[in-house]
């Protein structure tokens, strides 16, 4: 399975199709959600949930195992995990905005909740610099928190 686009074919596809992705709305033992600073575009400098792009013949269970493993540190089976549902993303910039081009970015989210095991305390800081957790209150009340993160915790934002 080819996992990686050079530069301009990634740029040629971002700019002419949705991304397929899984998001994790992720829950401590004590129901807090995580979130982690974004250093990228879009939702640059927002506070989001993890995830990431589904890969080309890469079945939606390994998908799952392979981004908790990467974006959580903890590699977690889909079957564990509860459906919150399907949601669209829709961004005016990109990964490639800083290049001087001007892409916008579509994602289609395959959104699930997910709960750490007690004291687990192992998140890699490859995909994200700085972490933290929110009571449910703080995560949807907050401007930092970006609305698509947000929008897990509301239900007239996806599609079951």
């Amino acid at each position: 399975m080819k996992h990686w686009l050079d530069d301009d074919t990634f740029k040629t596809i971002v700019d002419t199709t949705p991304l397929v992705s899984i998001d994790l709305l992720v829950r401590n033992v004590d129901g807090q959600i995580l979130v982690g600073k974004r250093v990228n575009r879009p939702a640059q400098g927002f506070w989001f949930v993890p995830g990431g792009r589904i890969l080309k013949n890469e079945r939606l269970s390994d998908a799952f195992a392979r981004l908790t493993e990467a974006e959580l540190g903890i590699r977690l089976d889909i079957v564990s995990a509860c459906y919150l549902g399907l949601y669209e993303h829709f961004y005016d910039d990109s990964i490639f905005t800083d290049d001087g081009c001007d892409v916008s970015t579509h994602y289609v989210v395959n959104g699930f909740e997910v709960i750490l095991p007690d004291g687990y305390s192992g998140l890699p800081y490859e995909q994200h610099k700085e972490y933290q957790w929110l009571t449910e209150g703080e995560f949807v009340s907050s401007d930092e928190v970006h609305v698509h993160s947000r929008w897990y915790l509301d239900k007239e934002n996806g599609f079951l």
